[in-house]
């Protein structure tokens, strides 16, 4: 971005310098141009006026001086005077001016301009041509007087270049210094920095108000995790204790069937708002960058999750079964990875058929069922809290959303299909190897 901004403004001061200074050469030519043509064109006007016995000596005086050359001659074009060159050199201009023809105009005399410029006007006033005078003038004097003015405009030129590119470095910086700490807040949050200021600095009113909001959101972010977490601690405390005290006066009870079922029910169902919570601070804590990324390797939490659900399958006459792939590390700790397996496992084994793959390549988990899977109505619902499907009595309706929540914490993806069987495929973001 300051490349891109310094190269605008840079643009825009040259094309700035380069309007001024451009029509200030042409114009300054011009003008040196005009000075010489004024000045010859005056000397023409007196060797016109000069009587015929004057005009020579001034003529051969005048070539001496100036090393220009005068041709005068009278109406017939025979020569009066011939001082610096002869009739037959300017015989077209002669023949012009004893018609009374209006001269060419004399171009701009430029800096590289060489070479003479030819000056003729006829004698007499009126229609009547008594003769005509032609004068040779050098433009070396003139070019060399538009070069010095040239140098000269050129050089201020350069200097308010320089003082645009100075300009454009110090505007460029009071801009960006704020953008440039604002962005080095964004980065430390996203290290796992806590609470992260940036600095007031000098800059636009704007950028100032947003740096000061930028460190009032980094302050309000990291208390509300705080918050959380401390919610769910206390919530996990005060509802538990209360919650063991009712299950062992139900378990005193006769005939206390139904009640125990309820009471089992209440358990998980405070236990997967628990987790779900947990699953949300921990999001928090990621944003608020109070939480530093673990890694963890899929094949080994898939192996210790398949291992502790085995039991527990055999009962229900499942068969888990584990499958390696391609090695690879994911950006998520072992413990929320294994909490998101628990849930998948405890789906496929409640709810699938009688077989359960787990699949392990890289940085993708998938376990595989050959339940009766679910409609496509079905899966888009099945991530929502509380949702369970018409032969779902058994569960909570928080699990899938659990799994969920933990994955897209860590920057993952949780999707469902059906394909023989319900298929839930967990992408997370995975760490190159070394």
């Amino acid at each position: 971005m300051r490349q891109r901004l310094l190269l605008v403004l840079l643009l825009f001061s040259l094309s700035a310098v380069t309007a001024f200074a451009f029509p200030l050469l042409m114009s300054t030519a011009t003008e040196r141009t005009q000075k010489f043509v004024i000045s010859r064109t005056a000397d023409l006007d007196r060797f016109a006026t000069l009587p015929a016995d004057v005009v020579v000596s001034e003529a051969e005086r005048y070539a001496e001086v100036y090393g220009e050359g005068v041709v005068v001659v009278d109406a017939s074009g025979r020569p009066v005077v011939e001082s610096g060159m002869t009739v037959a050199d300017v015989s077209a201009q002669i023949e012009a001016a004893l018609r009374n023809q209006p001269a060419a105009p004399v171009p701009t005399v430029l800096p590289w301009t060489g070479g003479d410029v030819l000056f003729a006007r006829p004698v007499g006033t009126g229609t009547k041509v008594a003769g005509a005078v032609v004068l040779r003038a050098s433009t070396e004097v003139a070019a060399l007087d538009v070069a010095r003015r040239w140098a000269l405009v050129l050089a201020g030129a350069l200097l308010a270049a320089c003082a645009c590119v100075l300009l454009a470095l110090v505007v460029s910086r009071w801009l960006l210094r704020p953008l440039k700490e604002l962005d080095r807040g964004v980065r430390a949050v996203a290290e796992g920095q806590r609470r992260t200021h940036v600095a007031d600095t000098a800059g636009p009113a704007e950028l100032r108000a947003l740096s000061e909001s930028f460190n009032r959101m980094s302050d309000a972010v990291a208390e509300a995790a705080d918050q959380q977490r401390r919610l769910i601690a206390d919530a996990s405390h005060q509802l538990r204790n209360p919650m063991a005290a009712l299950r062992l006066r139900v378990d005193m009870m006769p005939h206390n069937g139904s009640v125990l079922t309820e009471v089992e029910r209440l358990e998980s169902l405070l236990d997967g708002l628990l987790a779900l919570a947990s699953a949300e601070s921990t999001a928090t804590e990621l944003a608020a960058g109070g939480v530093e990324t673990e890694l963890a390797d899929p094949r080994v939490v898939a192996h210790d999750r398949a291992d502790a659900w085995r039991a527990a399958a055999q009962a229900e006459g499942v068969t888990i079964t584990v499958e390696d792939r391609a090695p690879g590390l994911v950006r998520c700790s072992a413990s929320d990875l294994a909490q998101v397996l628990d849930v998948l496992l405890d789906n496929a084994i409640k709810y699938g058929g009688r077989e359960v793959a787990v699949v392990c390549d890289r940085s993708t988990l998938t376990v595989r069922d050959n339940g009766p899977g679910l409609s496509e109505e079905d899966i888009e619902r099945a991530t929502e809290r509380f949702w369970r499907g018409d032969d779902s009595h058994r569960g909570t309706g928080l699990g899938l959303a659990i799994a969920e929540r933990i994955v897209t914490t860590h920057g993952g993806t949780l999707t469902l299909h059906t394909d023989d069987g319900l298929v839930a495929t967990v992408e997370l973001p995975k760490e190159p190897l070394l």
